[in-house]
């Protein structure tokens, strides 16, 4: 980007808003499609003729808009539209991505065994103190990281959940290896915070934006709990649809 752009000085309206709205024009015309990344700061400023600070106020406006998207160590983006994600009885994230004509993935980020408090507990319909497995997982949506969940299950129940998931990616199939054929969503509630670094950094967001928690049970045939989950989501990137 060497040729340089004139900003209105006199036009009563912000350097940076200038910038904004010329952004947000050529990704109206297809300069920059969904996906593509955008020049660097340096790049956009020396365009204009302004400082870097001005041109990062403007991203960050779009970025806050959902128009943008900033990924830590690897650029600003042009943001695709939110994925439609249903919640309802029968929740499953690789058959609603796959749905959508997107490739779905998941890996593991951690697990370990630790004993049940008052809150998992009640979630699990357990006796305090029982042993529980915690998977945090990591899923990923055409390249792009959408969710970080932490999930904790029975470890007598489920004592080979660990492996299956480590090598199916897919909570679905390593709970019918480990004899659950069928589950369903007995109930979601769902809020809002400002992310930690460390989610931040899993799915490379800037830290304190704000995202979605989704707090879910699941349950089998006979109701019996079976997994009890804290979700993290992107809120740029998923949109919650409540199935009645």
């Amino acid at each position: 980007m060497t040729k340089q752009m004139k900003i209105d000085r006199g036009a009563g309206i912000a350097i940076w808003r200038q910038i904004a709205e010329w952004l947000k024009a050529e990704i109206s015309s297809g300069t920059f499609v969904t996906g593509s990344k955008l020049p660097t700061e340096a790049d956009i400023a020396a365009r204009f003729d302004v400082n870097r600070h001005t041109v990062r106020r403007a991203i960050a406006v779009l970025v806050n808009e959902g128009i943008l998207r900033a990924d830590q160590g690897r650029g600003t983006f042009v943001a695709a539209a939110p994925m439609n994600y249903p919640i309802g009885s029968r929740t499953r994230f690789s058959e609603i991505v796959s749905g959508q004509h997107k490739t779905p993935s998941g890996r593991m980020i951690g697990s370990a065994l630790e004993e049940a408090d008052a809150l998992l507990a009640d979630e699990l319909k357990l006796p305090l103190g029982v042993q529980l497995i915690r998977l945090e997982t990591l899923r990923v949506v055409d390249g792009t990281p959408v969710l970080v969940a932490t999930s904790w299950f029975e470890q007598a129940r489920f004592p080979g959940l660990v492996a299956a998931y480590a090598e199916t990616g897919s909570f679905t199939k390593a709970l019918k290896q480990c004899g659950l054929d069928d589950y369903t969503r007995l109930e979601t509630r769902v809020s809002a915070e400002l992310i930690d670094p460390q989610d931040a950094a899993f799915l490379q967001v800037p830290e304190g934006q704000p995202i979605l928690i989704v707090e879910s049970t699941n349950v089998d045939d006979a109701g019996r709990p079976t997994q009890y989950t804290r979700t993290r989501m992107a809120a740029d990137r998923i949109q919650l649809v409540i199935e009645s």
